[in-house]
This record gives structure tokens, C-alpha cells and sequence, in this order.
């Protein structure tokens, strides 16, 4: 009997460095706009001593700048499925280096305002086209190459944090947004540039292991579907839980009193604050990756009971020892570690249920989760308010960890066999189950 591998094209050694030439060219437009989310906490109080507006109405510029961000990634998505990500990629490009030089020279919050709506476009345009491109191109590796383009974003600030910090305290913020704007919109749009859509025949159609739909869904047929509704679920409540306890780490770090005890990890020495958010960061970005590439070997569904289980027994580990320094460094590291997943996870299944023509505005559209989940994250202060503990904040953060890992596993693992196989000849869907615990 013939093996699956029999039925899937090979790509010719030019495609295959083509395939790398756009994911790389995809990693790098995502590092150029990592700043726009994770160098603006430099900024604030520059602002603030400049104008006295008050940090939390400066604040609201960033909040502006992440609604932005999200929620119009479906609707850029539609406009990249339709005329392809180059021109797209360009004009984002162009709206990050607007925005920044917007806000080098606001003289009022409503143009603050104005730079956080128009950046968030831009870095909307720039997220959702290459994690969509990278589903486009790698559908034999989906896991690794959509980890890999998440991680640039999460990580891409770390080249560019420190020299951001010299050029504000050396010759103004104004001049930082103006000459980083400038360099980081000339970035995205020289990367934009190399970005270009699949031709049939660039790519293999899927990976021997793999179980994939075998059509294009419309954003209008995915939205039609249990399975979509089913990961927006999914994805909102790991999205919540896990923004809840992190978004928490500064405040419980002050009330058990670790914040700033020194502590030697590694073979270096510093607060324990500072500590957990550095190491936060670094294992938030190799997470991504990881556990995507695991999910190309071991299955999705798999991974994500695997990944989401540590997290709710990360979260229990950081709230039980949160009063000794090093173990609060350490767990909440496990803690970023399991969570950050969610975004090579998620796309990564997108593809593979909902097919490739449409993936940028599929994967768009389940993205909004990550909105949604960032409405809900305040009703942990209210939790915390009511109650006067933590408890409930990080009780709530495990349930939804825990519920995500069993949805993983015993739903949405039986609902996508039975999804494939209903797109299967009878002699594939034969060859299907022998391979039902490789899940893509």
C-alpha cells in the first residue's frame, strides 16, 4: 500500500530557499514593529514631565494602539487575501513611520491619540500578513514557521530597547520616536517588498503526518463552524487567564514583599522583579517556537493539553510560593513560558482546519480573541478589589488553563478527525485514522 508521503508534491531546491526568504523576510518586519507595543513604557514619563497630561491618559494611547492592533488585523487580513501581501505590508510599513512621527511632535493627547490609532494599524497590517504568510508557505511545518514569526514580535525589542533608552535620555523622546520611527517603517516596507503569496506548486500540500482540510474556507463559511467558535473560545480564556496573572506580577511581587530582594540566578545578580520580567520575556519569545515545532511532531491538540496543563500548574506553583525570591522568579518564568504558545498554537490550527487561500483573514478573525481577552482582564482588579486576596484572580487563570487543556484533548481532538475525515475519499480517511494520534 502506497504512503501518505506518495501524494505530496516536493518542492525544487530554488522554492524551498524561497519558502526561508519569506518567513525570514516576515521575522524581520515583525522585530522592526516590536518596539511600537514594548518600548513604549519608555516613554511615558518623558511625556508626562514634558506636557503633566497624567500617565494614565497618556496610557490610553496605548491602549488605543492594542484595540487597533487587533481588531482591525480581519479586515487588513481580507485586503492581503485579496491583492497580496507586498503593496499591504508597504502601506503598514508607511503607517509605522506616520505614527511615530506623530507622536515625535504631539502637542495634545487627541495626537497622541491619533499616533496610537495609526501605529496599530500599521503594526496590525505587518502582524497579521506574516504570521498569514508564514501559514501560507510552511503548511508542512505550520507550527514552527507561525512560533517562529510570533517570537520576533515578543522578543524583537531586545535589539532596540537599550538604544532607544540612550537617544531619550540623551537628546530627547521626541528625537527617539522620530529617528527609530523613520528606521522601523523603512524596515517593514523593504521586507514588504520581498513578501508575495504561493503560487500552486511552491509549496507541498501538507506533511505525511498531518491531517489538514482539504479546502479553502471563506471568512464567512469558518465563521458558519463549531470548530472556529469552539478555538475563539479557547484561545479568549487562555488569553484572559494568562494576561491576568502576568498583568499582576508587579503588584504581587510588592505585597509579598520579593520585589526588590537580590537574588543570584544564572550568574547574575538583581532584583527579583527585574529578574522575573527579564526572564519573562526571553522564555515568553523561545516558547513560541518550541512548542510549535512540538506540535508538528506530536499534534496540536496534544501540545495544547500538554502546554496549557503547565500553565495552570505554573500559576499555582508562582501563587504558593510567591514569598521566596528565587522561586517567584522561577515560576513565574514556567508561568510565560506555558502561555506565550497561544500564538503559534492557534494560527498554526487555523491553517490546518480553514486551508491556506484565506489564512491571513481566518487567523485574523480567531486573533480578535486576544482583544476580547484584553477587555475582560480588568475584572481581575475587580476580583482582587472585592476580595482582598489574589486567589480568585489565579484561581480563575488555572480553571480557564485547565478547562482549555481538557477542550484541547477530548473536543476539539475528536471534533478535527471527524472535520478531515468528512473531506477524505474512503481510501484516505482509512490511511487518516492510523495516523489520528499524530494530530497536525
Amino acid at each position: 500500500m502506497s504512503t501518505a508521503s506518495s501524494s505530496i508534491p516536493t518542492t525544487s531546491q530554488a522554492t524551498a530557499r524561497s519558502r526561508w526568504i519569506q518567513l525570514v523576510a516576515g521575522i524581520i518586519a515583525m522585530v522592526a514593529i516590536a518596539n511600537l507595543q514594548y518600548a513604549w513604557t519608555l516613554f511615558v514619563n518623558p511625556i508626562d514631565s514634558k506636557f503633566h497630561w497624567g500617565k494614565a491618559n497618556i496610557q490610553i494611547a496605548f491602549t488605543i494602539f492594542v484595540l487597533a492592533e487587533t481588531w482591525l488585523v480581519p479586515f487588513e487580513g481580507y485586503l492581503v487575501d485579496l491583492f497580496g501581501p507586498r503593496v499591504l505590508v508597504a502601506i503598514g510599513g508607511c503607517l509605522v513611520g506616520v505614527a511615530w512621527w506623530i507622536n515625535a511632535g504631539a502637542s495634545s493627547l487627541f495626537a497622541l491619540y491619533a499616533g496610537g490609532f495609526i501605529g496599530g494599524a500599521g503594526a496590525g497590517i505587518v502582524y497579521g500578513t506574516s504570521i498569514g504568510n508564514a501559514l501560507k508557505w510552511f503548511p508542512d511545518r505550520r507550527g514552527l514557521a507561525a512560533g517562529l514569526t510570533a517570537a520576533a514580535f515578543g522578543a524583537g525589542s531586545a535589539l532596540t530597547i537599550v538604544p532607544i533608552a540612550n537617544v531619550i535620555n540623551n537628546r530627547g523622546y521626541e528625537t527617539a520616536f522620530l529617528s527609530f520611527g523613520i528606521a522601523q517603517g523603512l524596515v517593514v516596507i523593504l521586507c514588504g517588498l520581498l513578501l508575495r503569496a504561493p503560487r500552486p506548486g511552491d509549496v507541498p500540500d501538507t506533511a505525511p503526518m498531518m491531517q489538514q482540510s482539504k479546502r479553502d474556507f471563506t471568512p464567512f463559511e469558518m465563521l458558519g463552524t463549531l470548530a472556529f467558535w469552539l478555538m475563539y473560545l479557547m484561545m479568549t480564556m487562555l488569553a484572559m487567564g494568562g494576561l491576568m496573572a502576568t498583568a499582576q506580577l508587579g503588584p504581587i511581587a510588592t505585597d509579598y514583599k520579593v520585589a526588590k530582594i537580590p537574588i543570584s540566578l544564572f550568574g547574575l545578580t538583581m532584583a527579583a522583579l527585574p529578574f522575573a520580567l527579564s526572564l519573562d520575556r526571553i522564555l515568553n519569545g523561545l516558547t513560541r517556537p518550541f512548542f510549535g515545532w512540538i506540535s508538528d511532531h506530536i499534534g496540536r491538540e496534544n501540545t495544547m493539553f500538554i502546554a496549557f496543563g503547565l500553565e495552570g500548574v505554573g500559576i499555582l506553583l508562582l501563587i504558593s510560593f510567591a514569598h521566596v525570591p528565587v522561586l517567584f522568579v522561577v515560576f513565574s518564568g514556567l508561568v510565560f513560558f506555558a502561555w506565550g504558545e497561544i500564538y503559534s498554537l492557534f494560527p498554526a490550527m487555523s491553517g490546518d482546519l480553514f486551508g491556506r487561500k484565506f489564512a491571513t483573514t481566518n487567523y485574523g478573525l480567531l486573533y480578535t480573541a486576544k482583544g476580547t481577552a484584553s477587555l475582560l482582564v480588568p475584572l481581575g482588579n475587580v476580583l482582587q478589589t472585592a476580595t482582598g486576596s489574589w486567589m480568585p484572580i489565579f484561581a480563575v487563570a488555572i480553571a480557564f488553563d485547565w478547562i482549555g487543556a481538557v477542550l484541547a484533548l477530548f473536543v476539539l481532538k475528536p471534533l478535527r478527525i471527524r472535520w478531515v475525515s468528512d473531506q477524505l475519499g474512503a481510501h484516505e480517511t482509512v490511511a487518516a485514522v492510523g495516523a489520528s494520534s499524530q494530530p497536525p
